[in-house]
């Protein structure tokens, strides 16, 4: 079985598993393969897009672009901070303390919006960082509040090469940063190109020695 069709697979096998089925989508080249897989199978799904206020303009320009193209159900998740408030009450906390920027603008308001569904889809890879090596196609997700979600991703075994190829045969466009020597896209202040070439999440919170934002890391995975 080729990886397209294990990818479709895992989909088809989920959304007939679960009654609420939700996808959060950073518009990266792996995000928009699964993105397009979904709505093969579920056009309405809803796609869950973290608005931290913190994003390069071509990640919302490229948004919107997609979604225009594709017509997909986006819901934009903010944090209960607007930025200028959080700079008013905090200064720049990506700055003095990512990890509780990232609490803010990240992790709360995605916790909160799970907790609507059963299905968590996402387009998490084996080969984007250490954190992710053991990556299971399918995973219990636990919230804080002790919800419990289904995690299904369907590229955890593709290389990035792979999800590119993917791409060009759909011919779909993919997010111009990559052609600037970026790998793995966050918000812009924490996003750097990789310093090491072979770890694309090396560029992201540089020196600061932080690998993942908090919202793969629920207490199923601690």
């Amino acid at each position: 079985m080729d990886k397209v069709t294990s990818a479709k697979a895992l989909i088809r096998d989920a959304l007939a598993e679960g009654q609420k089925p939700c996808f959060t989508c950073s518009f990266q080249a792996e995000d928009v393969v699964v993105l397009h897989l979904l709505l093969e199978e579920k056009p309405d799904i809803p796609v869950l897009f973290l608005d931290t206020g913190y994003h390069f303009p071509e990640v919302y320009a490229y948004r919107d672009a997609l979604k225009e193209k594709l017509g997909f159900q986006l819901i934009n998740l903010s944090p209960s901070l607007s930025r200028e408030e959080q700079e008013r009450l905090y200064g720049k906390l990506y700055e003095t303390d990512p990890t509780r920027c990232c609490q803010i603008r990240k992790v709360d308001p995605l916790f909160r919006a799970l907790e609507d569904y059963d299905t968590w889809f996402t387009g998490l890879r084996r080969e984007q960082s250490p954190t992710r090596a053991h990556l299971k196609p399918r995973e219990e997700a636990i919230l804080e509040s002790g919800h419990r979600l289904i995690k299904v991703n369907p590229l955890y075994d593709w290389t990035l090469k792979e999800v590119f190829a993917y791409l060009a045969v759909a011919d779909l466009p993919h997010l111009p940063l990559y052609d600037q020597g970026y790998l793995s896209i966050g918000c812009a202040p924490c996003t750097a190109k990789p310093l090491d070439p072979k770890d694309p999440r090396s560029g992201r919170w540089a020196g600061k020695g932080k690998l993942e934002c908090g919202i793969h890391l629920h207490p199923k995975e601690e």
